[in-house]
C-alpha cells in the first residue's frame, strides 16, 4: 500500500482522535493536513501504518491542547466543543474506519465529558477505548510509560462511564425527543417539556462572550424547562428552526436572516432528554452555515 493509500485508510481515525481531544473542527482540520504532510516526508518503512498515524495525531492534539489552555481559562462562561455537521458526506472522508465510527464516539455529551479530563486523558482513552491500541503503543504516542498510561485509561473511564452512555443510539427515537422537545419550547407548553426531560437533566450553553447563554451550567428540569421557555418567547419570533445532523444525531439549529444563531442538540437517557447542548458562540457557527437547513 502506498502512502497516500495508507493515509486515507485512517483518516477518518486521525480527525477522529483531533477532533474528539481538541473539541475543535478547525484544529482537527488543521491536524488531519499536519499529519498528512509528517506522514509523507518519514523516510522509511513502517511496519504498522494506523499505530504511526494515531501517534503523530495524539501528539499534534496535545499540543493544540496546550496551546489553547489559557484561553480556556479566560473563555467567558462556559466552552463546548464546536457542533460537528456529519449529514451527507462525512467530514472525516469515506474510509473505512469513518465508516465503523458511531456517534457515540463523537457525541456533544461524550465530548463535554472529555473536556472535564486532562489532555493526556482524553488521548489516552481515544486511543484505547474507541480505537482499541494497546498499553505499548499508547505509551509511545503519548512518550510516557506503561503504567502512568494504564492509570490514565483508569481515570477517564471513570469519568466517561459515569457521565456518558457508549451505546449508539437510535435516530429515529433520538429525532423523535428533539421534536417533542422542540414543540413544547415553541408552543410555551410548560408540562410537555418537563414530560421529556429527565429527573437529571443538565443545560449547557456556550455564547463565548458574543452573545447571551447562560455563564453555568443549568440543572434540573424545571430549571432547564423554564429557561427555554424564557429563551422561546425572547427570540423564537425572528428565528426559523430546522433539523440537521450534528455530531452523528438530530439536531435543531435557528436561523435568524438566513444565518445560523443557535444549535440546540440533546443526549436522551431512558427515552427521556438528560443533556440540553445550546451553541451560541457565532465563530463556532461559522463552519455551519449553508443555504439550506432540512
Amino acid at each position: 500500500m502506498n502512502r497516500d493509500a495508507a493515509f486515507l485508510a485512517h483518516r477518518g481515525m486521525v480527525f477522529t482522535i483531533a477532533y474528539d481531544v481538541t473539541g475543535v473542527v478547525a484544529e482537527a482540520e488543521d491536524i488531519v493536513q499536519e499529519t498528512y504532510l509528517r506522514w509523507r516526508a518519514v523516510d522509511r518503512a513502517v511496519a504498522n501504518p494506523r499505530a504511526y498515524l494515531a501517534r503523530i495525531a495524539a501528539r499534534l492534539a496535545l499540543n493544540a491542547v496546550r496551546s489553547a489552555a489559557r484561553r480556556r481559562e479566560d473563555y467567558p462562561g462556559e466552552w463546548l466543543p464546536e457542533p460537528l455537521p456529519t449529514g451527507g458526506e462525512p467530514v472525516a472522508g469515506t474510509d473505512p474506519e469513518a465508516a465503523a465510527l458511531t456517534s457515540a464516539e463523537v457525541s456533544t455529551a461524550m465530548l463535554v465529558v472529555l473536556q472535564t479530563l486532562s489532555g493526556p486523558e482524553r488521548a489516552a482513552f481515544i486511543l484505547h477505548d474507541v480505537f482499541g491500541f494497546g498499553y505499548p503503543e499508547i505509551a509511545g504516542a503519548l512518550e510516557s510509560g506503561q503504567p502512568a498510561v494504564r492509570q490514565l485509561v483508569h481515570r477517564a473511564r471513570g469519568r466517561v462511564g459515569a457521565g456518558v452512555p457508549r451505546s449508539t443510539p437510535d435516530p429515529a427515537e433520538h429525532r423523535a425527543a428533539v421534536e417533542r422537545f422542540l414543540e413544547a419550547t415553541l408552543t410555551g407548553r410548560l408540562q410537555s417539556l418537563l414530560d421529556v426531560l429527565a429527573p437529571s437533566v443538565v443545560l449547557h450553553s456556550d455564547g463565548g462572550g458574543k452573545a447571551s447563554a447562560a455563564v453555568r451550567p443549568v440543572f434540573g428540569p424545571e430549571k432547564v424547562a423554564r429557561l427555554m421557555l424564557g429563551l422561546a418567547s425572547k427570540y423564537a419570533a425572528g428565528a426559523v428552526p430546522g433539523f440537521v445532523e450534528l455530531n452523528g444525531l438530530p439536531a435543531v439549529a435557528f436561523r435568524e436572516d438566513g444565518v445560523i444563531t443557535t444549535v440546540f442538540q440533546v443526549s436522551l437517557g431512558g427515552g427521556r432528554i438528560n443533556g440540553v447542548f445550546a451553541m451560541r458562540n457565532p465563530d463556532k457557527l461559522v463552519h455551519l452555515q449553508c443555504p439550506a437547513v432540512g
